[in-house]
């Protein structure tokens, strides 16, 4: 059973900075894919950026290009997203979700997500 714990969250400024972390827990998730995700105050949930297991490769929301990174730490179990020069459009709550490197392209775990509030 894989579980993945968000943190990290809370309210800053616009301009601020903020790092989001997620502890995930099973094995073998080195070669996972693990994505951030956040869903804006009523709306639907949107991508934000991905790490992909082994190569590391990323890939970001145009929103999130040039503002945040996102990165693991395979030893940790832990992935993490870098938030800079935030912005109020930025207010949402944020998923971290895992999936398999084959197979669907759905993401099969998701956490519970994290706030994160930015003011003008």
């Amino acid at each position: 059973q894989v579980q993945l714990v968000e943190s990290g969250g809370g309210s800053v400024q616009a301009g601020g900075s903020l790092r989001l972390s997620c502890l995930a827990s099973g094995r073998g998730l080195s070669s996972w894919h693990m994505a951030w995700f956040r869903q804006l105050p009523g709306k639907g949930r949107e991508f934000v950026a991905v790490v992909r297991g082994t190569v590391g490769a990323t890939t970001y929301a145009d929103s999130a290009k040039g503002r945040f990174t996102i990165s693991r730490d395979n030893a940790k179990n832990t992935v993490y997203l870098q938030m800079n020069s935030l912005k109020p459009e930025d207010t949402a709550v944020y998923y971290c979700a895992g999936r398999l490197p084959f197979g669907s392209s759905e993401y099969q775990y998701w956490g519970q997500g994290t706030q994160v509030t930015v003011s003008s």
